[in-house]
């Protein structure tokens, strides 16, 4: 069954965990499906895991088209997001052009935009053309050259700016929100404030759902993994075993565990 925004509302609604997965070419968007993956992320994190760069800047948004379109002609089930390119969003006119040629190009099914207050005008203009909208909040990769990569929102005034840049995605169209590395707590908060779904990453399990790199996921990232991630290949005599352990374990809440979770 394809996968729908309406689809997605009822697994929060009834508290059932949504399962998101990266991908970013046919094999693996095909064997996602197999394994009743509900998202697939057409992250910019291709930019590290396939093109080898120290982070996301790099990746274009003819890219990020062709991904998306690799993606999409084997997936006939899950909702598929795709990331807005690092400086593709300068101006409302450019942020606008740009999604346009994601989902008449790329074939995504929505769009995910980096950050808060900056892109509410973006998200509520993209809302009102009728374009499903994706936030995502902590740690942002697209800023790691002046923000880093470390645990977003631990002290107050962090955790509360969190909280309300959040409402105000929302209040401003977003369909979903992406929470990275921030406390666990923080991130359940958010889940219950929210009337969208919130898909963790790096942030515990009491979001509603969660998303992993699938290079992660099969413990192909060169150099040592992120804390929150977890090898599902070595307990599976096959990938498409290993995404079908991941999915069983995100709905049963079994992952992440304690020892992914990141410091509060």
């Amino acid at each position: 069954m394809k996968r729908t925004l309406t689809y997605l509302q009822q697994l929060k609604l009834t508290q059932k965990p949504i399962v998101c997965l990266t991908a970013y070419d046919a094999a693996f968007s095909f064997w996602s499906n197999q394994a009743d993956i509900d998202v697939l992320l057409v992250g910019d994190s291709v930019g590290m895991v396939v093109q080898g760069h120290a982070n996301t800047l790099p990746v274009t948004l003819e890219q990020m088209v062709y991904h998306c379109q690799a993606v999409q002609r084997t997936n006939n089930q899950a909702w598929c997001i795709a990331d807005l390119p690092f400086m593709t969003d300068m101006t409302l006119e450019k942020t606008l052009a740009s999604c346009a040629r994601l989902l008449k190009e790329g074939g995504a099914d929505m769009v995910k935009l980096e950050g808060g207050k900056r892109v509410l005008p973006a998200v509520k203009a993209l809302s009102e053309l009728g374009v499903p909208v994706c936030g995502h909040l902590g740690l942002l990769p697209q800023s790691v050259l002046k923000k880093g990569y470390k645990v977003q929102g631990r002290d107050k005034q962090a955790a509360d700016q969190l909280v309300a840049d959040a409402q105000a995605l929302e209040q401003a169209g977003v369909d979903l929100l992406v929470l990275e590395c921030v406390p666990s707590a923080l991130a359940e908060k958010v889940s219950k404030i929210l009337t969208i779904p919130v898909i963790g990453i790096g942030a515990g399990c009491q979001t509603d759902g969660q998303v992993l790199v699938v290079y992660d996921l099969l413990g192909l990232t060169p150099g040592k993994p992120p804390r929150f991630s977890k090898n599902f290949l070595i307990d599976a005599d096959s990938i498409p075993q290993a995404m079908i352990n991941y999915a069983q374990e995100v709905r049963a809440r079994q992952f992440p565990a304690k020892e992914h979770e990141m410091a509060e």
